[in-house]
């Protein structure tokens, strides 16, 4: 066989393959956006930007001292509506949305009795724990995207938009204030990312996706109790969730990239480590359920 029969025979045994996996990523992400309990949970998401431009309207916001003051700045433009509310969110709803669907991912085809099936037509288990991880991976863009979309719509119409005073005191136009809000939800993303990563390897560890859930908020919320310790400082840096609220360094001029930066180093760091993690235990794991 000649070498252009090898490489058009390997290419044909490829393309298959990748087919393969685009209509398995697509069956994941049907599976994630058609169930109501996940919808219903895109429905809690939307609730707290739609909650909090409403009480805004009628009331006079106040900062607490920590973060950011998306709150007071909401009447000056719309926009800031979509940036309080992922500061609200990345502590608890966010999280428990990742938390759910990345415990689901394993535990949760484990505990109805399909993960044997998947592994037996065949799918090899590198690529269906890299599914898995791009749908948990596109499930936060578009989860944390879509906090930022109802946060700039019910801000805009409540509050109207035109140009963006900045965190640092400067003012810009309203399509760079608008790319700065995707621009943060993307940053955060990454981070919700993170946290998939290290949910994609707790639910290879149980058949229980409650259980797994539980786990992943645990260790969110440990993270954030161990962030306010000062005694811990140098943890600090280490932690899943020490650079989240870095988001606002983007919405200075000029942009201040130390902190983004160290943040998507982090997560890249978390999300190779817990994934050869999780697959270190599935790749040799009896599948038995």
């Amino acid at each position: 066989m000649s070498v252009v029969e090898s490489a058009i025979g390997g290419a044909s045994v490829v393309r298959p393959h990748r087919r393969a996996s685009l209509r398995f990523l697509g069956s994941e992400l049907r599976l994630i956006f058609g169930r109501r309990r996940n919808l219903a949970g895109m429905a809690v998401l939307a609730s707290v930007p739609i909650l909090l431009a409403v009480a805004v309207k009628v009331s006079t916001p106040r900062n607490d001292g920590r973060g950011p003051d998306f709150l007071s700045a909401i009447t000056g433009n719309g926009l800031f509506v979509a940036l309080a509310s992922l500061s609200i969110e990345l502590g608890l709803f966010l999280p428990l949305a990742v938390a759910a669907i990345s415990a689901d991912a394993v535990a949760g085809e484990a505990n109805i009795g399909t993960l044997r099936y998947l592994l037996t037509i065949p799918v090899q288990r590198t690529r269906l724990l890299a599914v898995k991880y791009a749908a948990i991976v596109i499930f936060t863009v578009i989860a944390t995207l879509w906090v930022s979309f109802v946060g700039c719509v019910m801000g805009l119409a409540l509050f109207g938009g035109g140009p963006m005073t900045l965190l640092s005191g400067t003012q810009i136009g309203f399509s760079d204030a608008l790319w700065r809000v995707v621009l943060a939800s993307l940053y955060l993303a990454a981070g919700f990312a993170a946290l998939g990563a290290v949910g994609l390897f707790v639910s290879t560890l149980t058949e229980q996706p409650i259980g797994a859930t539980i786990a992943i908020v645990v260790i969110n919320v440990a993270s954030f109790i161990a962030d306010s310790i000062p005694q811990l400082g140098w943890l600090h840096p280490w932690l899943i969730t020490h650079w989240w609220m870095s988001f606002g360094d983007l919405l200075r001029d000029p942009i201040s990239w130390d902190g983004p930066l160290r943040g998507l180093t982090l997560a890249l760091g978390y999300a190779v480590v817990f994934w050869l993690a999780a697959w270190a235990r599935f790749a040799g794991k009896d599948v038995t359920s």
